[in-house]
């Protein structure tokens, strides 16, 4: 096991300085799979906020006029920290978040990824020569960073998440402050620690730790604040959303998902059970992108639940820290408790558990991998999220009754369909109202294309070239009086 105490800080990152909250307060930080306490980390609130954004706001003019090239070399050096300890800072990952190794790993990577990726996007983040309606006159767009970025991640992919919001506001030239999840608060604040090691300025990266409410209280209510990146809930992003208002930020909201999975008659249903213990039981169903609807059409319906149920029983449910396990502990006794109420539910409307169901012998938060049919729209799952190991099996008969069912949902984050038919894949891409569409594919996150939802799975992308856009502002400048 690789070592990760030189890397778990246990302190707020302000202006370069690692301190604790003013009353010394502390949060506790447990393992989810041993219930061991990890450490502590300070319980900060508006305060501490404040001073954090008046280190990053004094530090953002000479970030922002800082060389290209610079900052970009900066950025390639924090990459290459962060594979240089990717096996330390997964296992810090697994520790806090109880997610298998292999997918902390991986976590780390991509997150790597998209530091490197918008370290070379920026070189093409051009402007514009206008044509001038009127001789004597030359038109431009110009392009420039936004300001100080306030940054909310969540506890599912707690290092991952933050990259995809530090990599477009550094390259940008935002100073950056953090707030990460209390419950997984080490593989943020770890970010601090590297970015330090490498080379960046004090202030361009803060990062604080405590109270949700009282942090981003601070951060929405700051005039000096003008971008905010947010990952969570819907409910927790539209509030602030309204809160933006006050002082007209930009906002990039990533919230929640209630993702189908659509397999037909003519797919291929060997790999579609593949893709969708993938997109169904990655991070022991605790991601935004998972599916929380199988829709399966009459015809492959029965041998699609049954190659499902194999699959499912065949997960190892354990510490993620040991080999050949697939399935962590869920993150805390709220999730296992919700996970219980959608299969009680699901049973008294008349669905049937054929695989797993139960909290597992292991105790804690470990839950066995779930498969439940017979699911049916008054169902629970059907239109909350279920953050959990459930897999419900939908049956349906037309292509028209799946796209309706798949869109009757307020979110509209990520969808996945199976089928080898090519014009019914571009009649999906037309009428699922999602912002990420798999066809044969469970797993289709990349740091080369956009990542973000339509209707109430927010606004924004990260990702991509788009990914830097809510991190720029464009000036128009004319030119007059030239000649000509």
């Amino acid at each position: 096991m690789s070592d990760f105490n030189g890397l778990m800080m246990q302190a707020n990152l302000i202006g370069g300085e690692w301190v604790g909250a003013d009353g010394g307060a502390e949060i506790a930080v447990t393992n989810p799979a041993t219930g061991a306490a990890l450490g502590s980390v300070p319980n900060s609130g508006a305060d501490e906020t404040e001073r954090a954004i008046a280190a990053a706001s004094a530090a953002f003019k000479p970030w922002a006029r800082t060389g290209l090239l610079e900052r970009v070399g900066l950025m390639h050096k924090l990459h290459d920290a962060l594979m240089d300890n990717q096996e330390a800072l997964a296992q810090l990952l697994t520790a806090e978040q109880g997610k298998p190794l292999f997918e902390a790993r991986g976590e780390i990577a991509i997150g790597a990824a998209y530091i490197r990726w918008f370290a070379e996007e920026i070189r093409r983040a051009k402007g514009e020569i206008i044509p001038a309606p009127i001789n004597g006159r030359r038109l431009m767009a110009t392009r420039h960073p936004v300001g100080v970025v306030g940054a909310i991640t969540p506890w599912n992919f707690p290092s991952s998440m933050l990259a995809r919001k530090l990599g477009p506001a550094l390259a940008a030239g935002c100073t950056v402050v953090a707030k990460p999840a209390t419950s997984t608060p080490y593989s943020g604040l770890v970010w601090g620690k590297l970015a330090e090691d490498v080379g960046f300025p004090a202030g361009v990266i803060n990062i604080v730790t405590g109270s949700a409410r009282a942090i981003g209280g601070a951060i929405m209510a700051s005039p000096e604040v003008r971008k905010v990146t947010f990952t969570g809930s819907t409910e927790v992003g539209k509030t602030l959303i309204r809160q933006s208002a006050d002082t007209v930020k930009k906002v990039s909201m990533e919230l929640g998902g209630n993702a189908p999975f659509l397999v037909f008659d003519d797919a291929d249903v060997d790999a579609a059970v593949e893709g969708g213990m993938i997109a169904k039981f990655r991070n022991m169903g605790q991601t935004c992108v998972c599916t929380n609807r199988f829709y399966v059409q009459a015809g492959i319906h029965d041998t699609f639940v049954e190659k499902l149920r194999e699959a499912t029983a065949k997960l190892v449910v354990g510490d993620g820290t040991q080999d050949g396990v697939a399935q962590g502990p869920l993150i805390d006794d709220g999730a296992v408790a919700k996970v219980e109420e959608m299969i009680a539910d699901a049973t008294t409307k008349g669905g049937e558990v054929v695989q797993g169901g139960n909290r597992h012998a292991l105790g804690g938060t470990f839950f066995e991998p779930t498969v439940i049919t017979g699911a049916t729209a008054d169902m629970q799952f059907a239109k909350d999220e279920i953050f959990g190991p459930i897999a419900a099996v939908f049956k349906f008969e037309s292509e028209e009754e799946a796209i309706a069912a798949a869109n009757d949902t307020e979110f509209g984050l990520a969808a996945y369909a199976y089928t080898r038919d090519l014009g019914r894949a571009f009649r999906l891409n037309e009428e699922l109202d999602y912002g990420l569409i798999g066809i044969n594919s469970g797993l289709i996150t990349t740091v080369e294309a956009p990542f973000g939802g339509l209707k109430e799975s927010g606004m924004g992308k990260e990702g991509g070239s788009q990914g830097l856009d809510d991190y720029l502002e464009t000036k128009y400048l004319c030119l007059a009086e030239l000649g000509g």
